[in-house]
């Protein structure tokens, strides 16, 4: 791997101590960082160095998948060091600059940069303009960008910071994060068909009836209050996680195929989603809203009595849509998707229901025969598995039986591990390339302006339930059930 510099921009924040320290930890376990790279964390906190790399340590002990090995861990904090840092000011990006040359001389580092803005949405169109001007992003290597979500509020905000990060940066150095193209079972996606010929068969589209995805979550809205009561399910998980677990799931790639040219063919998916139009969007689109309830044998409160949270809120925690995408593969299958807050589980999955062919004429009963289902569990345990119908001999009566294949392993890399990784490497296939971005947004714009406009009704439904009852009609009026 090229030597180099990270820049992480937050590095006092919640996600750099849970996610990005125990990733950059274990990559160092792995032998998958450069033999020199300087680590500098950005934050107003006033650490000297050794402060910060307790921090660091501290965070390795706490979160870290796999427990601090004495020997080694204190060469890993050798490449940390702070830095204390305004982001408004042009002092600190000064002090930055001076940083960063006076580390990438003493370890013989190439001017090689890979930037992580893991802060406050509003800093990043600032951060990226003073990169720029600084000339901490003029490099004689190369230089990447990796920004986490949300990438905008709605189309237009997201055209215009797409807009200011292409003024520092080119589309090929910018790398949109979203976790959920880190899982390891998203990223089997691409080559599931390609690496079993078995399941391209199995996958004949003509016999697919219906493919359902669900991202559903037990906690509720926590501390991001501020942040969830403005985005909702529809910002927060539609128009990026679920998305992309569609363009994921509709590629079903025959073949080995270049970063490029899955990021074409997920392009392509996502042009081919049927619009919604606010006007009719009722018709395929149910919003809600959990109340209070029990979860996990815990009474919780309401959405509207969570603390930050206006009593008189109309905020969604729970979308449920019909999609439709309008292609040779996949056209008049639908695609139903939903997510939401304060459900009876935590899981995401994606459901493939495959067409049935019960012949009534036949003599044998067809009493508890159910569709054959394949189910892709992406977490949090990973598994796949084939439902079958098994008949009882002594009764002629069929039971579903599954086929698990389970695929995890002990010491599995995370989500952030394989995103780092290839930001590292350049490998840009499993980071949302903007037009994905900016094609989502439009296809969810309509949706979000009939929720603005209360074209829909708020449904509501008891914390620690799947979800509000017009859901399942979603589905029941095409003779179909969630799964």
């Amino acid at each position: 791997m090229p030597n180099m510099t990270f820049v992480l921009f937050g590095a006092t924040g919640d996600l750099a101590k849970r996610k990005l320290f125990p990733a950059l930890y274990n990559l160092f376990l792995d032998g998958k960082i450069p033999d020199a790279i300087s680590i500098i964390g950005l934050g107003r906190t006033p650490y000297l160095h050794d402060d910060f790399q307790s921090v660091v340590k501290n965070a390795l002990q706490e979160y870290s998948r796999r427990p601090i090995q004495t020997s080694s861990v204190q060469d890993f904090l050798n490449h940390f060091q702070y830095c204390i840092f305004d982001a408004t000011s042009e002092e600190s990006y000064q002090n930055l600059h001076e940083l960063i040359q006076r580390r990438e001389a003493e370890l013989d580092i190439p001017e090689n940069r890979l930037f992580y803005l893991s802060v406050a949405p509003q800093l990043v169109e600032g951060i990226a303009a003073n990169l720029s001007a600084s000339g901490i992003s003029q490099t004689k290597g190369w230089k990447r960008l990796i920004v986490e979500k949300p990438f905008g509020s709605d189309l237009k905000s997201a055209q215009h910071l797409n807009k200011c990060l292409s003024i520092a940066f080119h589309e090929d150095e910018v790398y949109r994060i979203d976790h959920y193209l880190g899982k390891p079972m998203v990223q089997n996606l691409e080559s599931l068909v390609f690496a079993n010929p078995a399941l391209g068969l199995l996958l004949d589209h003509t016999q697919i009836a219906n493919v359902q995805i669900t991202a559903s979550e037990t906690v509720g809205v926590e501390s991001r209050a501020a942040y969830y009561d403005q985005a909702g399910a529809i910002r927060d998980m539609v128009q990026n996680h679920l998305l992309q677990l569609v363009m994921m799931t509709a590629l079903n790639l025959p073949e080995k195929l270049t970063p490029k040219e899955i990021e074409n063919k997920k392009i392509e998916v996502i042009t081919s989603l049927r619009p919604i139009q606010k006007e009719t969007a009722y018709q395929d689109i149910v919003r809600g809203q959990y109340t209070a309830g029990e979860v996990l044998g815990t009474p919780v409160v309401g959405y509207t009595e969570e603390p930050g949270v206006d009593i008189s809120s109309m905020n969604d925690t729970y979308v449920a849509a019909r999609l439709y995408i309008d292609n040779p593969s996949w056209n008049g299958i639908p695609f139903y998707i939903r997510t939401g807050k304060r459900t009876n589980e935590k899981s995401t999955r994606i459901v493939l229901e495959f067409k049935s062919k019960v012949d009534d004429a036949n003599r044998l009963s067809t009493e508890g025969i159910t569709p054959n289902l394949l189910i892709v569990e992406i977490g949090p345990k990973e598994n796949i598995s084939l439902r079958v119908n098994m008949k009882d001999p002594s009764t002629n009566r069929f039971t579903p039986t599954s086929i698990n294949f389970s695929t995890t392993v002990e010491h599995q890399p995370e989500a952030y591990e394989l995103l780092l990784f290839d930001a590292m490497i350049g490998n840009a296939t499993f980071f949302a390339h903007w037009r994905e971005v900016e094609l989502s947004w439009k296809w969810i714009q309509p949706i979000m302006e009939a929720f603005q406009e209360n074209r829909l009704p708020l449904h509501s439904y008891p914390a620690g339930s799947i979800g509000p009852d017009a859901a399942n009609q979603l589905l029941q009026v095409d003779q179909f059930n969630w799964w």
